[in-house]
């Protein structure tokens, strides 16, 4: 299975056209066709429905996804590794969800940083269980995400707790006395898609099935922005809103009668590692 293949697939799962994939890649589209027959081949599974109007990825090439970019992860990081490893520098490979690391993790980050300008650190930002995935396959070193890793050889603890909040531009005088859950579908809400396992749960059942929402944006920082905008409300962690809401940009509006889940937040490395600062 070589990596060629495997970057073809990748980025035809994201086009879904051989014809524009093939015209990303600079390559003819017979090579995209023959090189993703040839992986099918391999794998013992087809990866794509095709049809003459359209082309989309089978069950086994939705998981598949994964694993290819964990496996071009791990020949990235052995190029790295054989390329540096007489070179004297510490390393530091930290995972973590766009939140955390705004919320939780940048101001300390910095500061390490200014005190050990020895050490080579690297970041990646992602999803929780994509980067539960990396720290197994020793793409890093620590991970802080929403979800726990129970598995044996790993240690994980939840290092902070958070509120779920709902919020609006703190000139939206509507709600002030708070809001009941058979009003929430009356808001202009504006969502994010969780990846917090029970809190995305808890927002998407809020509101009836298949409803439509005004705007819609999977990271929840970015979110804000809309939100002191006064373009509408959304429920987000109270430590990513709780400067705007001391600077009177932001409202929180009361739930009267029901209340919103705690969002959990855990580290986790391999037993015997010990992060080296304090979030």
């Amino acid at each position: 299975m070589n990596t060629t293949s495997l970057e073809t697939f990748l980025a035809l799962s994201k086009i879904l056209n051989f014809t524009k994939a093939s015209e990303a890649l600079f390559v003819a589209q017979s090579t995209v066709t023959n090189r993703i027959a040839e992986l099918e081949k391999e794998l013992g599974q087809p990866l794509f429905v095709r049809s003459p109007r359209s082309l989309k990825l089978t069950e086994a090439g939705i998981k598949f996804i994964d694993y290819a970019n964990r496996i071009l992860a791990l020949e990235k990081s052995a190029v790295t590794m054989l390329n540096t490893q007489d070179f004297p520098r510490e390393n530091l490979h930290i995972g973590t969800t766009n939140t955390i690391y705004e919320c939780h993790l940048r101001t300390p980050l910095l500061g390490y940083m200014q005190e050990h300008r020895d050490v080579n650190t690297k970041v990646t930002i992602s999803h929780s269980m994509e980067l539960l995935h990396a720290l197994q396959d020793d793409l890093l070193d620590f991970a802080f995400t929403y979800i726990p890793l129970k598995k044996q050889g790993f240690t994980c603890q939840c290092f902070k707790k958070d509120e779920l909040v709902l919020v609006c531009c703190s000139s939206d005088i509507n709600y002030q006395k708070g809001i009941t859950r058979k009003d929430l579908p009356k808001l202009n809400y504006l969502f994010c898609n969780f990846a917090l396992q029970e809190v995305g749960l808890f927002i998407r059942q809020l509101f009836p099935d298949n409803y439509h929402f005004s705007f819609e944006i999977d990271n929840s920082t970015k979110l804000l922005d809309f939100v002191l905008a006064g373009l509408g409300y959304s429920f987000l962690p109270l430590s990513l809103v709780k400067k705007g809401i001391e600077d009177d940009r932001l409202r929180v509006i009361p739930l009267l009668d029901f209340d919103s889940p705690k969002i959990n937040n855990y580290l986790t490395m391999k037993t015997g590692l010990e992060f080296p600062f304090y979030v």
